[in-house]
């Protein structure tokens, strides 16, 4: 991984994805690794510039490198995700999702709520759930393992604040 100009952190619902890009400016090989793996491989491009979409996560979500030159030999590389810029989409991400790391039977558990769609992951897997109005809000219901987690929805009474989400695990509020 000799030429390797861009890094990016990419989070998902299932998981958070690191894209690396290798471009060799001298043979126009590009070659893109997710976590790590190989993931494609084009050698020999005589355009040193343009774009490179691909598929990231279960979902498939689109990402796309753009390689721009600005002068002479030296090349902008940026990262678009739903063609969005890195950055947008991370701004978004943050509003639409809620993520909880916590330790279950002495591993590490990520526990994501989309909360447009309600989905909710637990370490990459989509949960089966089970959805109830309560008088204060609603709970989502799944299990991890042995544990039984709830995802309390309930009113901010705060026009700003809006909907606050709670993770039960055990009945006990996870911070």
């Amino acid at each position: 991984m000799a030429d390797v100009v861009g890094m990016w952190e990419v989070p998902l619902s299932d998981g958070i994805y690191q894209i690396e890009f290798e471009h060799g400016t001298t043979t126009g090989k590009r070659v893109i690794y997710i976590n790590g793996k190989e993931f494609l491989r084009r050698d020999w491009m005589f355009k040193l510039v343009g774009k490179e979409t691909f598929p990231v996560g279960r979902t498939g979500t689109k990402a796309t490198i753009n390689i721009e030159a600005l002068t002479g030999f030296t090349y902008e590389y940026t990262l678009e995700i739903n063609g969005k810029s890195l950055q947008t989409f991370i701004d978004n991400w943050a509003k639409i999702s809620m993520t909880w790391l916590l330790k279950l039977d002495g591993a590490d558990c990520r526990i994501v709520l989309e909360k447009d769609t309600m989905d909710v992951w637990c370490n990459g897997q989509k949960m089966e759930t089970t959805g109830e109005f309560t008088d204060d809000g609603t709970e989502t219901h799944f299990a991890v393992g042995k544990h039984e987690c709830c995802i309390k929805a309930t009113s901010s009474e705060k026009k700003r604040t809006g909907v606050m989400h709670t993770l039960l695990v055990d009945g006990t509020k996870v911070m």
